[in-house]
């Protein structure tokens, strides 16, 4: 798996503020003020003997089928003024009327924080996590998360649920997330990551000398003592972690992790089941383990290292309309690099 390989999807689009109409056709107009969507659309005989949830499919690509569907079942998708079944034939000359408010999917409030955008289209937006930000909102963390700056940086992304997101890293890792701007992306990005063909590569860097790559691939579930603790146990997820030993130093070892599964503190759970703790690890390696005869600069950075020494580096996927690879990079943020930096000056390999 080197590279995301996945089907491609259309987008739906809402806003709090007034949405520019984005159709080219002369016998369609359309209005979105606040949560309410009103959009008309007049047939002509290409459509004709055509189902009406595929016709609609086809005006109004921004929403998926099985959304128009259910949207003609509730009676908000009408034709000539008149509610239809999904498999009612076009005659080519009807009008349909689309009439819904779109309920918000979070009641998490937008927060003007800066955001580090790898990458932004109509679809998706990438971004480079810092650490110490929460993903999303939860107990002890309502404010001051990735949640809230997309909701300020993009409104529309309330309309979606978690606000788009569809992956999540820890708080006290670094690096890249997706995060789709629609529904239409959400449901492609999920799907991809379900059929486990999103890329992803992080760094880390651990306690002991690996000698070769390999794959880890254990069963994760919650630790049945410690509820803060995810563990290898029978009967948990699958959860399968690939890696390559990229650095060597006499009592560490920088790896690369490439997640095929995507399970809670996974590589910090697996690296930890074979021995190898992540440097910085306050719940998996709560002790700072200080190699015999470290320098003060060696002793000193590893003791400041508070976080898990984990980056999201690479992150490959297919676009969710055009369906191109895309591969995105993420640099190591200043920790990190420095982390790495003294261990290659005060713990180089012999």
């Amino acid at each position: 798996m080197s590279q995301a390989q996945s089907s491609n999807s259309n987008t739906p689009e809402t806003d709090f503020h007034i949405f520019d109409d984005s159709e080219e056709a002369d016998n369609h107009t359309s209005e979105v003020t606040a949560t309410r969507l009103s959009l008309q659309f007049q047939l002509d005989e290409s459509y004709l003997g055509q189902r009406i949830d595929q016709v609609a499919a086809l005006i109004w690509n921004d929403y998926s089928r099985e959304r128009l569907k259910q949207w003609l079942k509730d009676g908000h998708l009408l034709v000539n003024g008149n509610s239809v079944k999904p498999k009612y034939k076009c005659e080519g000359d009807e009008v349909l009327t689309l009439n819904v408010e779109l309920e918000a999917q979070t009641r998490s409030l937008p927060e003007d924080i800066p955001l580090n955008i790898i990458y932004e289209d109509d679809e998706i937006l990438v971004i480079n996590k810092p650490v110490g930000m929460v993903v999303h909102p939860g107990a002890g963390n309502s404010t001051g998360t990735l949640v809230n700056a997309l909701l300020h940086h993009y409104p529309k992304s309330s309309e979606l649920a978690r606000a788009g997101l569809v992956h999540r890293i820890d708080k006290d890792t670094s690096g890249l997330l997706v995060v789709a701007k629609s529904l239409e992306a959400q449901f492609s990005l999920s799907k991809q990551l379900a059929k486990k063909s999103v890329y992803r590569i992080y760094d880390v860097v651990v306690y002991g000398n690996i000698i070769a790559g390999g794959t880890i691939d254990e069963p994760i579930k919650r630790h049945p003592v410690d509820r803060v603790k995810m563990t290898v146990l029978p009967g948990g997820k699958d959860a399968v972690t690939h890696y390559n030993v990229k650095e060597r130093f006499q009592h560490f070892t920088r790896v690369q992790a490439r997640l095929e599964t995507g399970r809670t503190h996974q590589i910090r759970v697996h690296f930890s089941y074979i021995g190898y703790g992540l440097v910085g690890d306050q719940v998996y390696m709560p002790r700072v383990r200080l190699p015999a005869g470290s320098s003060e600069l060696l002793a000193d950075t590893l003791r400041g290292f508070k976080r898990q020494a984990l980056h999201a580096a690479k992150l490959g996927l297919v676009h969710p309309k055009t369906g191109e690879d895309m591969m995105f990079e993420a640099p190591w943020p200043e920790d990190f690099a420095q982390l790495v930096d003294v261990l290659r000056t005060e713990n180089k390999a012999y």
